[in-house]
């Protein structure tokens, strides 16, 4: 009995004492940069290192292999003639969705080279910003600003095939001129079932649901806040208590005024980084993967930074102007922005 003791013991020690992740230096970045189509392009999903998909302002839904350096493209259909202007995408089950912003909202599914409409959203005030889906796969969600007095949600629980918007009665009342940014994809954060959205403009909050989108909270923030072009343009999380958001003023870009905060508790509670810290506006942050949230990269049309503390100080690693990161593991990151997709890797 005493020997199972000492090995339980001995095993919980080495469980408690397991070595803490030591973040990694970099000072520069080298961004490989492709040129695409003549448009912007702020909505990327990483399939894997060597490849991932995209969707356009121009209305291309676009597929890149980086070891075959070969391009598919779709080109979604609608009656009227509409070229969708598309800043979301996501990926379900090997289908792509994308989701264009403005008057129609027209949500697109590509499977197999064929794509179908799944839904669709007429009025003057439709603009959607971000979509995703849940870990597990049958649940989505796409978020735009208010029609009304309350954010435009929409859910899918059965993988993609139909959507539906929820009614303001089930969501937290929206401010006078709080809405949503349409700027990477990246206002809009999946763990398990739970999902967190960030605001700006007159507000800068978080909506938060533990169940699928079913139940709501909202949250507020110390980001910049009051009018049209500040507040959050980017939400990311290590995991369900340690997030980040950032973004600032759009007009005065190398402002560095109350634009990033992190959290402890899951976005119940934000504390502002060091007003004079880099960086300043940027449209996208991302935690790279496994490294226990301490390494994050920041992207706009400022640049590049990077912070290996978990975000409370940073460094300027490429003066490049991008709008969207995401990591297909570790060591590789892919980066979309005006007219061009870019790839590094360390």
């Amino acid at each position: 009995m005493k020997r199972i003791i000492t090995i339980i013991f001995v095993f919980l020690f080495f469980v408690s004492c397991k070595q803490e992740y030591q973040p990694r230096n970099i000072d520069k970045i080298i961004i490989k940069s492709y040129q695409m189509d003549g448009s912007s392009i702020r909505a990327i999903q990483v399939l894997d290192k060597n490849n991932i998909v995209y969707a356009t302002s121009n209305g291309i839904i676009g597929y890149f292999s980086d070891d075959k350096k070969s391009k598919r493209i779709y080109y979604p259909v609608y009656q009227d003639s509409i070229v969708p202007n598309f800043r979301s995408i996501a990926v379900n089950n090997n289908a792509i969705f994308a989701l264009s912003i403005e008057n129609p909202a027209l949500l697109y599914k590509v499977l197999d080279g064929k794509t179908s409409l799944v839904y669709e959203e007429a009025h003057e005030k439709v603009f959607y910003d971000a979509l995703t889906f849940f870990d597990d796969n049958k649940h989505g969600i796409a978020v735009g600003d208010p029609t009304e007095n309350c954010a435009s949600i929409i859910l899918t629980k059965d993988g993609g095939e139909t959507w539906q918007k929820i009614p303001c009665d089930n969501l937290p009342t929206i401010a006078k001129d709080e809405a949503f940014f349409a700027a990477s994809n990246t206002n809009i954060k999946t763990i398990g079932s739970t999902v967190w959205i960030a605001s700006g403009g007159a507000k800068a909050r978080i909506l938060k649901s533990n169940d699928y989108g079913e139940t709501w909270q909202i949250f507020n923030t110390p980001v910049i806040q009051g009018n049209g072009p500040q507040g959050i343009y980017s939400i990311d999380f290590a995991d369900k208590n340690n997030g980040i958001i950032i973004g600032g003023d759009y007009s005065k870009p190398l402002e560095n005024k109350a634009n990033k905060a992190i959290t402890k508790d899951s976005g119940k509670t934000w504390q502002l980084v060091a007003n004079l810290q880099l960086p300043n506006y940027k449209s996208c942050v991302q935690y790279v993967p496994n490294t226990q949230g301490k390494e994050i990269f920041a992207v706009g049309k400022t640049g590049v930074s990077f912070s290996n503390d978990g975000g409370n100080t940073w460094q300027n690693v490429s003066k490049k102007s991008y709008y969207a990161i995401q990591f297909a593991d570790k060591n590789t990151a892919w980066l979309s922005g005006n007219e061009k997709i870019g790839k590094f890797e360390f």
